[in-house]
């Protein structure tokens, strides 16, 4: 009786597993690169997850005197803001949200792909396939214990 062929290994993903601080990493060289407006849309989106007193414990509190700058609720994001704010003050903060809500990161997949500026640019294109990945990964981890067939 001939035996069957071994079974094949998945198909890892091109990318492999990335890890969160290198999507910080990457947040933080787009940020750098971005125009100041894109650069407040990454911002606001990012802080909306954080109170005051966790924006306190990143970089050195900037973002928090950011926001206390605007009034608590206020996550809008000002162009002289975008200026005093540099990437390593960004990767800190993307790691803080993703400890937080990692899901907040994974939404920036929506901002970079209706921003044509940036969506040129080498760091928001790997970003755009990491956080597709990670957003892929996620719900079918999530939908993988609620399937009532999976049992």
């Amino acid at each position: 009786m001939p035996s069957s062929p071994p079974a094949s290994p998945p198909m890892e993903h091109p990318l492999g597993d990335i890890s969160d601080a290198r999507v910080a990493q990457l947040i933080g060289q787009l940020y750098s690169c971005g125009p100041a407006t894109e650069q407040n849309r990454l911002l606001e989106h990012l802080l909306q997850p954080l109170g005051v007193l966790s924006l306190a414990a990143v970089a050195n509190g900037i973002f928090g005197q950011f926001r206390l700058s605007n009034g608590w609720q206020d996550t809008h994001a000002r162009t002289e803001h975008a200026h005093t704010i540099r990437s390593n003050d960004v990767v800190a903060l993307v790691n803080h949200v993703q400890q937080v809500q990692v899901e907040a990161v994974d939404g920036l997949l929506k901002i970079l792909l209706s921003a044509p500026v940036m969506a040129g640019s080498a760091p928001a294109a790997t970003l755009v396939a990491v956080l597709a990945q990670r957003t892929r990964a996620r719900r079918a981890k999530s939908n993988q214990g609620t399937d009532p067939l999976s049992a």
